[in-house]
């Protein structure tokens, strides 16, 4: 006689469920005692649940079977049930290989931790990237109902990426090599990112912009190279060219309108990256440390990566020194791990310097650390439906302890602004929220084989920010077109606010008959971007994006209306 504990998978779930199954086990081991037919195993939520034949095994669709003990029925909901086959059917001749995760590392794929590669001491980790959990069971996703709960350890381990460069690499003849190295503890990256963009009208004066920027990614492996368990070391060079186009023919000094601009120093290999990484207590604990540029590790997605405005951050959190911008680096460490399967927190303490210290990367002596910056962020990842649609729901928040100057004196002069009352230094807090989930399922079981909804919301402290807040809201599909299910289409809207003492400034000094600026066209207030983008997977190495803007109010003044852009982005992943 088969007893009800053995009746019931391990108790992983919410205790709630673990009960119920722990009941309709006992009803049937009743039932088959007394010997009534049909009822061995009641369903035990509701008579309208469906139920599926015989079946020794269930198939997770990211896990090996687990063993279940034979029952004449078996009651279905989102744990139970796979994804749809419709869903997960993979197109032919994807360069995506059947997991999802694409050979890795490449600077073209943004990741939720910065790199897409991570030595494990978890080997049965299929992927070796994400962590396991402190505790066995489920946090937030426990309290959902069980049709919508859909959570499964190894559906942990597949990467949060977007493909930005397309999927596989143009130079297919050393990838022998490659996979050489890699099997050595050694793996890189080049790629070429170009971005040309032209002003349709509006704005100050039409024409086109281009910029560039070529990338070199390796990651050392010590665990392979040197039998340092868990040990590896990252590093990024890049260079960049051009000059983008918001500043000179838009009139916008705020928002960067593409993703590649300045900040590199004009050097041919620009230090971006040069940190160690240690993952301990068994795969549970992720501890990095060394150089590297906080909008690729707090408050970021890859889907606000995959457009040019927002990446790798959003605008309201880059205008802060104490949120390092990418390619910007300062010294740092940053500790990561799970509490639960379903939730993950990230704490981290680095250096604060000016955006403009140190512009090549490689003269460290030269900034000057005027504070330091505390940043925690916490997430909560379920997964939702038997299609395991996943979401991602961030909180951060930072602290800077370096105390900046008013930004009531950012134009009116500072010996005037000091005798007017509130004015004073102050350190900087910032918060966002941020927050994805896939609709609907298409083209496979990663992560981004999907369309997800996107929205999120960014405060900094008015005394000390240019942009206050942020608000943005927006989409991105994929399968828009029959048979492209690998490429990807969005939009986004996105709301910025001047800070109310960037603009008591602007109206003191006007009042008072003085300049506000050659780069200020008037009192600042909002402005607005809607940026669309369809990224088209063209073949192994080679993304082609065509991308359109419309901003509402360049400068955030009125004297601009709007000004319409267009343009190409290429990605070349050699």
């Amino acid at each position: 006689m088969i007893s009800p504990r053995q009746r019931c998978p391990a108790a992983r779930r919410a205790s709630l469920r673990a009960h119920l199954c722990f009941a309709s086990a006992l009803m049937g081991v009743l039932a088959l005692k007394t010997g009534v037919a049909g009822v061995a195993h009641a369903a035990p939520i509701t008579a309208q649940t469906p139920v599926a034949p015989v079946s020794d095994t269930i198939i997770s669709p990211n896990s090996k079977a687990r063993a279940n003990p034979p029952m004449s029925a078996r009651p279905v909901d989102a744990e139970a049930m796979g994804p749809e086959p419709s869903a997960i059917r993979r197109p032919p001749n994807t360069p995506i290989p059947p997991s999802g995760v694409p050979e890795l590392p490449s600077s073209g794929f943004a990741t939720m931790d910065f790199t897409p590669l991570m030595p494990s001491e978890d080997k049965k980790s299929p992927h070796q990237i994400e962590l396991d959990a402190l505790l066995p069971s489920e946090g937030p996703s426990g309290l959902l109902p069980p049709r919508l709960d859909a959570l499964r350890d190894t559906d942990l381990n597949d990467p949060y990426y977007v493909p930005t460069a397309g999927a596989g690499h143009l130079l297919r003849a050393i990838d022998p090599m490659r996979e050489w190295l890699r099997k050595r503890g050694f793996t890189f990256s080049f790629s070429y990112k170009g971005e040309a963009m032209g002003l349709m009208s509006g704005g100050l004066e039409k024409g086109m912009s281009y910029v560039h920027e070529l990338t070199l990614q390796a990651i050392f492996d010590l665990q392979k190279m040197a039998g340092l368990n868990g040990w590896s070391v990252h590093t990024l060079v890049m260079e960049r060219a051009g000059k983008a186009i918001q500043n000179g023919r838009v009139g916008e000094y705020y928002v960067a309108l593409q993703e590649v601009y300045s900040l590199s120093g004009n050097v041919a290999a620009h230090l971006v990256d040069f940190y160690a990484e240690k993952k301990m207590m068994q795969n549970r604990l992720d501890l990095i440390f060394g150089r590297m540029s906080l909008t690729h590790v707090f408050a970021t997605s890859p889907l606000l990566c995959s457009f040019m405005v927002t990446c790798s951050a959003p605008v309201g959190l880059k205008q802060n020194p104490a949120m390092s911008v990418y390619p910007k680096a300062t010294w740092g460490g940053r500790l990561r791990f799970r509490p639960t399967r379903d939730t993950a927190v990230q704490v981290g303490a680095y250096s604060v310097s000016a955006l403009t210290d140190n512009p090549s990367g490689w003269s460290w002596g030269a900034e000057n650390t005027t504070g330091l910056s505390l940043p925690i962020e916490f997430t909560w990842q379920p997964f939702l439906t038997r299609n395991r649609l996943p979401g991602h729901y961030v909180i951060g928040y930072a602290h800077d302890t370096t105390r900046y100057a008013d930004k009531i004196s950012s134009v009116y002069p500072k010996k005037l602004a000091d005798r007017l009352p509130g004015t004073r230094s102050a350190p900087a807090d910032m918060m966002w929220v941020e927050a994805d989930q896939m609709m609907y399922r298409l083209g496979g079981r990663n992560m981004m084989a999907g369309g997800y909804l996107m929205a999120g919301y960014v405060h900094t402290t008015p005394h000390v920010a240019n942009i206050s807040d942020q608000a943005y809201g927006g989409f991105s599909m994929v399968g828009m077109i029959p048979g492209r299910i690998t490429d990807r289409f969005g939009v986004l809207y996105s709301w910025y606010h001047v800070s109310q003492r960037r603009r008591l400034s602007q109206e003191l000094a006007q009042e008072a008959g003085l300049p506000l600026g050659s780069s200020i066209h008037g009192i600042q207030n909002n402005s607005h971007i809607i940026e669309a983008y369809y990224g088209i997977d063209a073949f192994p190495g080679i993304l082609i994006q065509p991308e359109f803007q419309y901003m509402i109010h360049p400068g955030e003044t009125h004297r601009i209306p709007n000004a319409v852009m267009a343009g190409l982005k290429l990605i070349a992943n050699l």
